[in-house]
């Protein structure tokens, strides 16, 4: 049986013409019969509003003429399915207009079996929703242009999840993360230990802190820390705004950059301001901010600190014999052989002129004795050697305990006292708790 009867083909429907006759001539879209390669063998009078071509000029064309690219577009491809498949193909296809703005066309395409050969026949049914897309394609755009200007940003936006359980998850990173640290968003997405596991020292522990705080008071996170990245380490700053999520967790917005610029000159700037300039010591204020931290760590664990107070015999001799710049040549000197002397973490800065301020970390009384005599022998050991004339110098030492919970200025002034009684008993001695002479 014949899919279009000859009476079908007029352009306009006769009087008392069948339900499938009105159906053909006034539906809100394109119907067209193709022959198995494509070849439009009718079309409907509505071709022409939904495609812009005349329903006679596309018989007997291949109707992917409609297709942006021909030989290879969207409506070969259906077409091509529904004959391989000998099923119906259905769709949004992206097609072209006769004016050629693009089209966003619903489409049917149905196989059909006609003849007495069995001819295979395609019924083309499409039907224009661009009207019902306009408004996601433009937010798709704006949206396309948004990501555009996130990818160039000196830095990363994200989106951090934490389950009420506490497991974190990324709800979205921009691709600036590729050049911050050389892991791409979807891999750090699905698996974000290969961004959390890169942070060094405490510093995942400071992290894990700070989200707990911003999630109990939803307080906005803002964090620096380190990360381990080809080149070495460098510092990256967190800041959101935190916000609860319907099912308990929480969710950070925000903004992640690259502030290891910005860390660097803090720590020069903290050198310069916590550094005596001539001998490269702690300065007072320096000293007694250290030694705090480490009266806390040593209270902690039930500790005496062992303290004490340094100075260079006859210095004012030397300046008054020798010159200025000779004083500072003993100062420096005396500087490199603490450096030598005492362990990396015991704590020493210049407090005065010619004053010194020390403090062993983790010493008994015998132990810091001994730290103490080897550092006043190696400097009775010393020479200096100016302009051909080779000068010896002394240093004084008093020493005192501090007790855990104890005042570090209170006891560096009992070290104070028994250093002038070290003076006056004859200089280049110790005195104090079982002092070593």
């Amino acid at each position: 049986m014949s899919w279009i009867p000859d009476k079908w083909r007029r352009r306009r429907t006769p009087p008392g013409a069948s339900l499938p006759e009105r159906l053909y001539a006034h539906f809100p879209g394109a119907v067209m019969l193709l022959d198995a390669h494509g070849v439009v063998l009718d079309a409907n009078p509505s071709v022409a509003q939904a495609t812009g071509h005349a329903p006679a000029s596309l018989v007997g064309q291949r109707v992917t003429i409609l297709d942006e690219q021909p030989l290879r577009g969207p409506v070969s491809r259906a077409l091509a399915e529904c004959v391989q498949q000998r099923s119906a193909w259905r769709g949004l296809l992206h097609c072209r207009h006769a004016d050629g703005h693009r089209l966003y066309l619903d489409t049917l395409v149905q196989p059909l079996v006609e003849g007495p050969h069995d001819t295979l026949r395609l019924l083309l049914i499409q039907h224009d929703v661009g009207p019902l897309l306009e408004p996601a394609i433009a937010d798709r755009a704006r949206l396309g242009r948004l990501e555009a200007v996130v990818a160039g940003l000196p830095g990363v936006v994200f989106q951090l999840h934490q389950a009420p359980r506490g497991a974190l998850s990324f709800g979205y990173l921009s691709e600036g993360l590729s050049a911050l640290c050389g892991l791409t968003p979807d891999a750090v997405m699905a698996s974000p230990s290969r961004l959390l596991d890169r942070l060094v020292g405490d510093d995942r522990e400071a992290l894990s802190n700070a989200l707990a705080q911003s999630s109990v008071s939803l307080e906005p996170l803002q964090l620096a820390f380190r990360i381990e990245v080809a080149d070495g380490v460098r510092w990256l700053e967190a800041t959101a705004s935190a916000r609860r999520e319907s099912k308990g967790g929480t969710l950070w917005e925000g903004w992640l950059q690259d502030v290891t610029r910005r860390k660097e000159a803090e720590r020069r700037t903290e050198h310069l301001i916590s550094t005596d300039m001539l001998t490269g010591l702690l300065n007072r204020r320096a000293f007694f901010a250290n030694g705090e931290a480490v009266l806390a760590h040593a209270a902690r664990h039930g500790r005496r600190v062992p303290v004490a107070m340094v100075d260079l015999d006859h210095f004012k001799v030397l300046n008054d014999t020798h010159g200025h710049a000779a004083g500072d040549v003993a100062l420096q000197r005396f500087a490199t052989i603490c450096r030598d002397s005492l362990r990396p973490y015991d704590l020493i800065g210049r407090v005065g002129g010619e004053e010194f301020a020390l403090m062993l970390v983790d010493s008994e009384p015998e132990e810091a004795c001994s730290v103490l005599e080897r550092l006043r022998q190696a400097v009775a050991d010393s020479e200096l050697v100016l302009g051909g004339e080779t000068l010896h110098f002394t240093v004084s030492l008093g020493m005192a305990f501090l007790a855990p919970g104890g005042d570090l200025g209170e006891a560096l002034s009992r070290a104070d006292r028994a250093l002038y009684r070290a003076k006056r008993a004859g200089r280049n001695r110790i005195v104090g708790p079982e002092a070593v002479t």
